[in-house]
Formats: structure tokens, C-alpha cells, sequence
């Protein structure tokens, strides 16, 4: 059991880093850590005594003063290097620097300095240390007008504001889950460098995010239609876009139904190139199905006949959203990544539901984990 500590643990990648830890129970536990540990030398001396392994995420990524941005990012590693030695641990650090290291802004000059100061106490005491190189990370959750331009884009397109192109450079982009996992697994194997350069998931220029994001809310949020999404890094855009839809407005989502004298005919998903499983089931009168969730996978739920409740709750909050669905009106509701999810009949005869899932289930990689929503 690897004792995980993560600073900046409230923050983007810090947040998404620790749900992540949490997937495996069997071999990480974390930490608790709050910002305020950095006032307080008591607190951080005992968290770095605590750790077996720390990833060291806190620092500023936007300031009116860039004096202050990068005094402050620097401050914060002198401190958790001070902690350390007083406390006389050496415990696994790794070091999140950025691409913009080599671009002469306060910023990459901040986290060079960070990257270099660690390094230096790590040689001093013979401690394990990886600074990793980061290309710009996105992902579901992240915070508009700070965290990176895929995070404004889908935020702006999907809460009725216009985006805007300021310089049309080519980013190379990493998924915050695939982040974290290679965060994970470097601490997990032991490895270690003092310049770790983190290859990217691919490359894209501002004006084609902005393209592909505009397809999305043509597709997506104006038709209920999931788009062709030919490569991993295309699936995390996705669900990165989907992440930012509001979940009380969107879902629901009305379905066309198609009566005669045979019947009901309701197309419940068209398809544009992702292909995946769908699947029936029947639910018992007060029976709940699922209480799990997913980390990439794209799901939905079609409730057909009978009525039914689905909740839903993502991972780390108190929140749930709920939603009651009946046959008579047909209607979907999508889960979102890292939202653990149920539905349950609460009608008098039995539930009919259609589910669709973007890959078929494969037991050696199920990508589904159990939680009470």
C-alpha cells in the first residue's frame, strides 16, 4: 500500500489524480491535504511524514503580477523541501512542469525553477524524484478561463456564448485521466528523472479544437447524435465537451415517437461512426440496476416502457441529480464520465430500457467501478 500524498489536491489535475488513486484501493490510500498546510509548518511537516509518495500539483497558473506568480510557485516547493528535510523523509516526489518551461514566461520559468530545486534536494539525499514534463492537459470538469482553451471553448458553446480565436497555434494535448494514470504508474514502478518529458495523445491547432467543438453542439446538444470519434484523443475531447453540458437542461433529452395502427416506433440513438453495443433489459417493480460508473465510457439510457428514476453523482461530491422518466414519453438521459449512476422502477409493472454503451464490455478492461450513488 503506497500512502499517496497530493498537493494541490482541490485543484484540476489534483482533483481528477486523487479519483483516479481511488480506483485502486488495493494499492494507493491519499492523503488528506488542504491548501492552508503551506501557512501552517506543523501540518506540512506531519503530511510529509506521512507520505510514502507525494505529487507536488500546488502552484498558480494565472496572476496580474507575474513577479508574484512565479515567487509564488517557487515559495511553494522551498516549503515542501524544507518540510521534508526537517522531518528527515525522503519519500517519491513527483513534479508536474509544463511545456512552457523553454517560453521564457514567469510561468515556465516558475516551474523550471520548481522542477530544478527538487532535483537538487533529491541528489542531496538520495531520494527518488520524477519531473515530468507536461503538454497542455485537459479534461472533463475543468475551469474555464484558467485551466486551457478546451475547457473556455466548451464551457462557451455550451452556455450560449460566442468563442474567439486569439492566436491559432498547434497544441500538444494530454487527457488528464491519461495523466494520471502515468503519474500513478511512474510512482507504482519506481521511476524516476530529473526532465521526464510526457508524450502528448496528439496535436491540434486552436481553430480545428474550435471546428470540432462547434460539431459537437451541432450534433450532440442540437440532435442527440454522438459523433465519429476515430481516436482516443477524439473520445476525451468528447467527453471533455459533454462534461460542461448542464445536466437539469439538457437531459431529459425528448425522443420522436412514431405512431400507427402496429404501434410505437422510437429511434433511440443514431450512430456516426462509433459504433459500440446496445442493449435491453427488464426491471423489476423496486429493483435499482447499476451504482457504478465510468471513466471513458459514453452511455445512455432509453427508458421505453414503464416508469423509472435514474440518479446520478459524481465521484467525490454530495450532489445528485435525479430524473423520472416514463414509456409514455420516451426519453434518454446520458451518464457523464466519473458520475456513478442507477435506475430504479419505480412504477407497478415491469421496466423496459434500452441501453447503448460506445465499446462492448470486455471483462479484462471493464472500465466500470462500483459505487453507491
Amino acid at each position: 500500500m503506497i500512502r499517496l500524498g497530493i498537493t494541490g489536491q482541490s485543484g484540476f489535475v489534483g482533483e481528477h489524480l486523487r479519483a483516479w488513486a481511488g480506483t485502486r484501493p488495493e494499492t494507493f490510500v491519499c492523503i488528506p491535504f488542504e491548501d492552508s498546510y503551506f501557512s501552517d509548518e506543523a501540518r506540512l511537516r506531519a503530511f510529509v511524514r506521512s507520505c510514502d509518495a507525494i505529487v507536488h500539483l500546488a502552484a498558480v497558473n494565472r496572476a496580474s503580477d507575474p513577479a508574484v506568480l512565479r515567487e509564488t510557485n517557487v515559495r511553494l516547493v522551498q516549503q515542501l523541501v524544507a518540510a521534508m528535510e526537517a522531518e528527515g523523509v525522503t519519500p517519491h516526489v513527483v513534479f508536474s512542469s509544463s511545456i512552457q518551461e523553454s517560453r521564457g514566461n514567469p510561468y515556465g520559468d516558475s516551474k523550471r525553477e520548481g522542477r530544478e530545486c527538487l532535483a537538487a534536494w533529491a541528489k542531496r539525499h538520495g531520494a527518488r524524484f520524477s519531473g515530468c514534463v507536461i503538454p497542455n492537459v485537459f479534461g472533463p470538469y475543468g475551469r474555464p478561463y484558467y485551466n486551457s482553451v478546451v475547457a473556455t471553448f466548451c464551457h462557451q458553446l455550451t452556455h450560449g456564448e460566442t468563442p474567439h480565436i486569439d492566436a491559432d497555434g498547434e497544441l500538444p494535448l494530454i487527457d488528464v485521466g491519461v495523466l494520471c494514470c502515468r503519474i500513478l504508474e511512474m510512482i507504482e514502478r519506481g521511476q524516476t528523472g530529473d526532465c521526464i518529458l510526457l508524450e502528448p495523445m496528439g496535436k491540434r491547432r486552436v481553430s480545428e479544437l474550435l471546428k470540432m467543438f462547434n460539431g459537437f453542439k451541432e450534433t450532440y446538444v442540437m440532435q442527440g447524435i454522438i459523433p465519429a470519434l476515430p481516436t482516443p484523443l477524439d473520445v476525451a475531447l468528447f467527453n471533455t465537451f459533454r462534461g460542461f453540458c448542464e445536466l437539469r437542461t439538457f437531459f431529459p433529452f425528448p425522443l420522436t415517437a412514431h405512431a400507427d395502427n402496429r404501434g410505437v416506433f422510437v429511434e433511440i440513438i443514431r450512430l456516426a461512426g462509433c459504433g459500440g453495443q446496445v442493449s435491453f433489459s427488464t426491471t423489476r417493480p423496486g429493483i435499482t440496476r447499476g451504482n457504478h460508473y465510468h471513466t471513458r465510457k459514453i452511455e445512455r439510457f432509453a427508458v421505453i416502457r414503464g416508469r423509472a428514476r435514474i440518479a446520478l453523482r459524481r465521484v467525490g461530491h454530495s450532489e445528485t441529480y435525479t430524473f423520472e422518466l416514463d414509456g409514455a414519453a420516451p426519453a434518454f438521459v446520458d451518464m457523464p464520465v466519473w458520475f456513478t449512476h442507477n435506475i430504479t422502477n419505480i412504477g407497478t409493472e415491469d421496466l423496459y430500457t434500452v441501453f447503448w454503451i460506445n465499446e462492448p464490455y470486455h471483462a479484462a478492461d471493464p472500465d466500470t467501478y462500483f459505487e453507491e450513488v
